[in-house]
């Protein structure tokens, strides 16, 4: 496998990252763990900020964070290896695997997979914060939205949804005789010693949890409560830099998904919806663009007390991990600084903002 050369000992681009993210944490913005890896060297590994601010605990390396919508790579991930052992097919209708499903004739996995389906997105309901503390069965989840019209005819655009993978996180179910957490466990995490990720609930008792906060004005807060069922395959898991790191090296070989399947969820078929100048398609749980004129995958990932992003560089293997526990840092920004730094373009380093002092008379300008 050919890589670009190592760099994680050359010390300068490791301190010049270090330097950004001190900078991005003195601004209060920031608050998380960092991973930059070329291959299998690792140019950065840190945690910055705390992992918890009321027992002064620092988020380290082996911190864990909730992933929010990166989780949904891996939903995809356990569609590709049930077609695998051909016990689905991603171009039949959902209702050949769930026969209640209404409109389950014309909405494929496929379309479930790549944001295509045009069922509505349920965590954009007017009621989705009033419910979002509730615990929720995954079929009480589906009963949220699967009554409600289409908003557009399956194939025909791209539309983000959760909704969508709350369906595939059920279908994972039914065709595998398996809980969720359970396929995940046995099929991903377990075979690529992946041992500090797993199902979030908050029950569990669970080492190394990152608490989640908001920031507002000069101040963290608690973020606001939500039960971990209501997320299902679109956003319930959590994970560590390092963990995600060995997932990124288990893409590049077939020990999880074979060349056909990696194909399939990287194919650049669709458009993104996201709406940016740039080219963008919406893969099986990722997105594929160009950045800094290479071949991208990335995914970001956003929940209550959580920002998160995952960035691959297919033909260089660069990978880049930003897992914060403030929901409003901008994670996949903090990653585009870095693969600035890593690819000599320009960036800028954060600055806190300071008050300043304004004469009243200035005011009398903006009256009115």
């Amino acid at each position: 496998m050919k890589e670009l050369k190592t760099l994680s000992n050359d010390q300068a681009i490791t301190e010049e990252m270090d330097a950004y993210l001190q900078a991005y944490m003195e601004t209060k913005r920031f608050m998380g763990s960092v991973l930059v890896a070329n291959g299998d060297e690792v140019i950065l590994n840190r945690g910055y900020g705390m992992a918890n601010l009321e027992h002064n605990i620092p988020n380290t390396p082996q911190t864990k964070f909730r992933l929010g919508s990166i989780t949904k790579q891996f939903t995809a991930t356990a569609i590709l290896q049930l077609q695998e052992a051909k016990l689905l097919d991603v171009n039949k209708s959902i209702s050949t695997y769930l026969p209640d499903y209404p409109n389950g004739d014309s909405i494929t996995v496929h379309n479930l997979l790549n944001h295509t389906s045009g069922i509505l997105s349920y965590t954009g309901f007017p009621d989705f914060l009033e419910k979002m503390r509730l615990k929720t069965t995954i079929d009480e989840l589906i009963a949220r939205f699967k009554d409600k019209p289409l908003e557009f005819e399956p194939g025909k655009r791209c539309e983000y949804s959760n909704s969508g993978y709350v369906v595939l996180t059920k279908i994972i179910e039914v065709v595998s005789s398996h809980s969720y957490p359970e396929y995940l466990q046995e099929n991903i995490f377990k075979p690529l010693g992946m041992n500090d990720s797993g199902y979030d609930q908050h029950e569990l008792i669970l080492s190394n949890r990152a608490s989640g906060y908001g920031f507002l004005g000069d101040n963290y807060f608690n973020a606001e409560f939500i039960d971990m069922t209501l997320t299902s395959g679109a956003g319930v898991l959590y994970s560590t830099v390092e963990d995600l790191h060995k997932w990124d090296r288990a893409l590049y070989s077939e020990v999880i998904l074979t060349e056909s399947s990696k194909q399939a969820m990287f194919a650049t078929t669709v458009e993104s919806d996201l709406g940016t100048e740039d080219k963008i398609y919406m893969g099986y749980g990722w997105v594929i663009d160009t950045h800094y004129q290479r071949k991208r995958v990335l995914h970001n990932g956003g929940i209550n007390g959580f920002s998160t992003s995952i960035s691959r560089y297919l033909d260089d293997f660069f990978a880049i991990i930003v897992l914060s526990n403030v929901e409003t840092t901008p994670a996949q920004a903090i990653g585009n600084d870095l693969a600035a730094i890593l690819f000599g373009e320009s960036y800028e380093i954060p600055k806190k903002r300071q008050a300043i002092e304004l004469n009243p008379s200035i005011y009398q300008t903006y009256v009115g």
